[in-house]
């Protein structure tokens, strides 16, 4: 066609230069010269019609490159939909329609200043800025030291053996360095994203599509819900426990009240206290962010000084025999111990989920997060020096190994001081359960449409997300009250794994990608996709070097899986990064993510084969929901672009 179009133009340009050339003959009859004058200007139309025809097809290359580029860019977001009805002018069909809702994505949000703003809900309000950098700190440390502090090191240390420099302070130090790399990855996202709820979520929607975010929120979400519950009993017992301590409440309580009475048909377990309880978390949490943060800074930092005092007076009863031999049990013991330890860091995301109602999201959100982190690891190897020098390892128990420790030293006041601090650090981690990662989260589901417009509503004066508040809280009271939870215990942590390592895939990606930007090429999604892959194996090593490790099969299968991650790893490092975001960046990307994705689904294959089924059932469940209401009502368009961003209301004090 292009070549028919050059071959008229030039017909035209010769035939009318033929016309219009000077007349060398005599002078014409009055009606020749108008025929000629017709000529001339009929030719001089058809040369300019050819010029045009020929403008307008270059115009059309342009409008049809263009066009393909658009589509390329569409398919990548998961914007087929409209690509395939302007095409055709006919509605697709129910499966195009879902891949094209699975695969749509948000765009990054503009930058922020320091003085971030906060977006808003057209006509509702807003939550607000009232947690400085002492709050996120408090609340990092709150969310991830609980009770566990005082029988997790136990438990590590019976299993790895003691050791100034060895058995479980190895354990604790791998632990605490592996999540300090996750930290790193959820660090810079939070400074990404400085102005809205969501954490893992959101990320995993920006980053990759709307289905994979709403897979991480659906494995996340059971684990909060069962994990409150849980928290919810076990807080309930240790309350018990201190009533009793007075002879007015001794061997005076019922079992139902705290600890849970007779189970009823094998799964009934009745609990009246942990409810109570948790009403009334709720109730505080729904007054409002400045109250429940009170609440969480005065028990947070009453648990850190009850650590810190047992810490003090423990280091007057160790024995520096204790701490040997170095690693008894053997290096195995030691990572096993690693991966026991690992959970007991998990929390730290929480500071991620309130970007919203931070003061200085960009500047604190990082600090908080880091600080936290760094801040529990040095409590928790603390206590690990102390109770393996207090007590021979092979002499510690597995309940409350902390408060035999003392009471076989003769320090009885101690055990009743650590059942008080495990009482706060159990309140702590509830309250920011229940008041970050659970309603935060339903907060942002609600107002992208992936969930009942319901669970967006804030409160226009408490500003919290009451509804929201509300559900979770009732949600925890009917699993904490009528079930016994602790048996699902083995089916939890696989939410935080998924999430750790999305996130950590999450920070790669947002490297290669810059979706403010309008321009798209076939190499550049051809890149992104070789990198996805490259991400896929590293997480398959993961497992299959997790499966080898825990099923003591050969260690040659372990080495090829190493070798392979490495490879992968190496393949992602000689890309070359798109973007390097404003803000906290993490440092060596993408080894460091790398790193983090390997020892997550690593751990991920050392849970109980029961996780595994749990993962695979809730997946499915979760493609269900969504296929049958969240692709139909999710808007991610309205919810990042037009609403507005203005500045935040902030609270002093």
């Amino acid at each position: 066609m292009d070549s028919i179009h050059v071959i008229l133009s030039v017909l035209g340009n010769l035939f009318s230069s033929h016309c219009l050339r000077p007349s060398t003959q005599a002078p014409q009859s009055q009606n020749e010269s108008n025929a000629h004058s017709f000529i001339r200007d009929e030719t001089k139309s058809f040369s300019f019609s050819l010029c045009s025809i020929n403008t307008t097809t270059n115009e059309r290359e342009r409008e049809r490159e263009s066009i393909i580029l658009e589509s390329l860019e569409r398919e990548m977001r998961g914007d087929e939909k409209s690509s395939i009805s302007n095409r055709t002018g006919s509605s697709p069909s129910c499966l195009s329609h879902f891949w094209s809702s699975a695969l749509r994505t948000k765009s990054l949000p503009p930058p922020q200043s320091e003085t971030s703003s906060v977006r808003v809900i057209p006509g509702g309000e807003g939550l607000v800025r009232r947690l400085g950098l002492f709050d996120l700190i408090l609340l990092g440390i709150g969310a991830s030291i609980g009770a566990g502090i005082f029988v997790v090191t136990g438990t590590v240390a019976h299993d790895a053996g003691p050791g100034r420099y060895g058995g479980v302070t190895i354990s604790f130090v791998l632990a605490g360095a592996s999540c300090v790399l996750n930290a790193l990855c959820y660090a810079e996202l939070a400074s990404r994203f400085p102005a809205v709820v969501g954490g893992a979520y959101l990320y995993t929607y920006t980053a990759f599509n709307e289905l994979t975010a709403f897979l991480v929120f659906a494995q996340l979400m059971l684990d909060y819900h069962i994990g409150a519950a849980s928290i919810a009993r076990s807080l309930a017992s240790y309350v018990v426990a201190v009533l009793e301590l007075f002879p007015f409440f001794k061997d005076n309580i019922p079992s139902w009240i705290g600890h849970g009475g007779e189970e009823f048909l094998g799964a009934l377990s009745i609990n009246v206290l942990a409810p109570i309880l948790l009403v009334l978390l709720t109730i505080v949490l729904s007054l409002g962010v400045g109250e429940s943060s009170v609440l969480n800074s005065v028990m947070t930092t009453a648990k850190v000084i009850i650590v810190i005092f047992v810490i003090i007076v423990g280091s007057f009863e160790v024995d520096v025999a204790n701490w040997s031999p170095f690693a008894p049990n053997g290096f195995k013991a030691v990572l096993t111990g690693a991966t026991v330890a690992f959970f007991a860091f998990v929390g730290f995301d929480a500071v991620a989920n309130s970007a919203e109602e931070s003061k200085r999201p960009q500047r604190d959100l990082p600090l908080g997060i880091m600080g936290s982190l760094l801040i529990c690891a040095a409590l928790y190897i603390g206590v690990c020096l102390v109770l393996t020098g207090m007590v021979p390892y092979q002499f510690l128990g597995e309940e409350a190994p902390l408060s035999e420790a003392f009471t076989s030293k003769g320090l009885k006041y101690v055990s009743v001081i650590i059942s008080i601090g495990a009482v706060a650090g159990l309140t702590t981690t509830l309250l920011v359960g229940l008041y970050v990662q659970q309603s935060r989260l339903y907060l942002g589901l609600g107002r992208d449409g992936l969930l009942p417009s319901i669970f967006a509503k804030v409160h226009p004066i408490r500003h919290t997300p009451i509804h929201s508040q509300v559900w979770v809280g009732s949600v925890a009271c009917v699993l904490a009250g009528l079930f016994n939870v602790h048996v699902l215990s083995h089916i939890l942590s696989v939410g935080s794994l998924t999430g750790y390592s999305v996130v950590s895939a999450c920070v790669v990606t947002l490297r290669w990608k810059d979706k403010s930007s309008s321009q798209v090429s076939r190499k550049w999604i051809s890149s992104w996709r070789e990198g996805v892959l490259c991400l896929i194996i590293i997480a398959s090593c993961g497992f299959t070097a997790g499966a080898v490790y825990r099923f003591n099969a050969s260690f040659v299968f372990l080495i090829v899986a190493v070798i392979a991650a490495i490879f992968a790893a190496a393949a992602l490092y000689l890309r070359q990064a798109y973007m390097v975001p404003p803000g906290f960046s993490c440092p060596w990307v993408p080894i460091v993510p790398s790193v983090c994705i390997f020892f997550n689904i690593f751990l991920f294959a050392q849970l109980h084969y029961e996780a595994w089924v749990r993962f695979v059932v809730l997946s499915i469940v979760s493609v269900g929901i969504y296929a049958f209401y969240g692709q139909y009502h999710a808007d991610p368009v309205s919810s990042s672009e037009t609403l507005t961003y203005h500045r935040a209301p902030t609270e002093e004090n």
